[in-house]
């Protein structure tokens, strides 16, 4: 079975079994997972989430939220001065 293959025969119930393996570094039945498993267990979460999820449900989103138009940056440092060096 190919890659493209086994992501697609991922069901919802699988994805989510897959993310809290990952979650907590170790199976349902308790043994933990080796490096190996978890570089594929990462791989397969974000192939499915590319493939079926909305991009706001994917693993790593941030949501930088939006800005309306003219709106400026929410930036309360006070605005830069020159530093005086007294001697």
């Amino acid at each position: 079975m190919n890659f493209d293959a086994l992501i697609d025969s991922i069901t919802p119930e699988t994805y989510q079994s897959l993310l809290r393996a990952l979650e907590l570094g170790k199976w349902a039945d308790g043994n933990r997972l080796t490096p190996e498993q978890k570089e594929h267990v990462m791989q397969a979460i974000i192939a499915y989430g590319e493939k079926n999820l909305a991009v706001q449900e994917r693993v790593g989103y941030i949501d930088r939220g939006s800005k309306d138009e003219g709106e400026m940056c929410d930036d309360s440092a006070p605005p830069e001065q020159p530093v005086k060096f007294l001697q």
